[in-house]
């Protein structure tokens, strides 16, 4: 999704730009601590490059008890989730086993929250719990790679995608792993600007942020199982000779298989031919190397196996909305996705801080930033 939000989703920003936005992240049992951590950090940057508090947060469990890690670690919460933390935003971290993990309070809270208005979000697999409180009906949502097709079968009315995050009206998802810190900085930079994103970036040494046209690499292995050995070959050797792609009919001798039964495989388990298939390689293959390597358009539209640069533009367009010349300068056309859109595309629920909240972490982490030469470097967008 290239953040296209409809009509009834996110007005323009009332929040009171010297409060800051309070979110709360509920840990599952088992949850992820990359993903937390790739959630958290860019909101304690950005404290720290804008010299004021910008975001709080709380890590929140069922019943403020400590909680385990997929790695062992034990991590012990701010709070219970039914303090009283006036939140604006609430964000699911999920792990191994969302199945397990999600229980009926859970939901029930989570069910609540929706109807205080708050914005609702998870990383890893924590759109599972959202999915389960019906949360998620009918919105875009990414989930962990390992979860999509569980999750579809379970929750038909969302809308699931493969994309490393997705923000769909006042809901958004990330993937897992540092996917969640792509979609951080994107919402950071509808929220503050632009440069407040890419500073948090350089102080990352994080050279590209990933957008919601980037995909996550769910291996066809875990898509198809082991049930059509001839089709994992096939795709095998396309993803081998991009440069110079094989003919149809050759690719269906390798296998043994007639050119009529190669292209029934690809249109009942992946959805097209394989002449699409192996364009749509090729095409992700030059959007790596765009972003990525400093070839040439001509020496990227060789290596992926066109004739020429006209017909290399034209295809690129038609699948990813936008030239190539202008995917290297990270400029989109209306309907694209780009971190410098108006932050009205993204509103925050404002409440009012609860004086009696414990002690958010983000406040003692600005604290101690306030020695770094990096304190308040950031002139935030009016």
């Amino acid at each position: 999704m290239t953040l296209q939000h409809q009509s009834t989703g996110l007005a323009a920003n009332s929040h009171r730009a010297s409060e800051p936005q309070t979110l709360g992240f509920l840990l599952l049992d088992n949850f992820t601590l990359i993903s937390l951590a790739s959630a958290i950090e860019p909101l304690r940057m950005a404290n720290q490059l804008a010299g004021r508090e910008l975001y709080r947060w709380y890590t929140l469990t069922q019943d403020g008890l400590p909680v385990r890690a997929s790695d062992g670690l034990q991590v012990t919460p701010d709070a219970p989730m039914h303090a009283p933390l006036a939140l604006e935003w609430v964000v699911v971290c999920g792990g191994v086993g969302p199945q397990h993990s999600v229980t009926r309070e859970h939901v029930r809270w989570l069910q609540s929250q929706s109807r205080q208005l708050k914005r609702l979000g998870s990383v890893c697999t924590g759109s599972w719990a959202l999915g389960k409180a019906g949360l998620l009906d009918h919105y875009e949502t990414s989930i962990h790679w390992e979860c999509l097709a569980s999750m579809q079968e379970a929750f038909p009315n969302v809308v699931l995608t493969a994309h490393l995050f997705s923000i769909d009206r006042d809901r958004f998802t990330a993937s897992g792993g540092t996917a969640p810190l792509d979609m951080m900085l994107n919402l950071i930079a509808h929220d503050h600007g632009r440069e407040l994103s890419a500073g948090i970036s350089e102080m990352f040494i994080y050279e590209r942020v990933r957008n919601e046209q980037d995909q996550q690499r769910v291996p066809l292995k875990h898509v198809l199982g082991t049930t059509q050995p001839k089709l994992l070959e096939i795709v095998a050797l396309m993803e081998s000779n991009l440069e110079e792609p094989i003919e149809l009919d050759e690719l269906a001798s390798y296998v043994n298989v007639s050119r009529r039964q190669l292209e029934r495989l690809f249109q009942r388990y992946l959805l097209c031919s394989p002449s699409r298939y192996y364009l749509k390689l090729r095409l992700v293959r030059a959007r790596q190397l765009l972003k990525q390597t400093p070839l040439s358009i001509i020496e990227i539209a060789s290596v992926c196996g066109f004739v020429s640069t006209p017909h290399f533009s034209k295809c690129y367009r038609e699948y990813f909305g936008v030239p190539p010349r202008n995917e290297r300068q990270g400029v989109h056309d209306r309907q694209g996705n780009n971190a410098a859109k108006s932050p009205s595309l993204i509103k925050r629920w404002g409440t009012e801080h609860n004086e009696n909240a414990p002690f958010s972490s983000a406040q003692q982490a600005l604290a101690c930033a306030q020695g770094e030469p990096t304190f308040a470097s950031v002139t935030l967008m009016s």
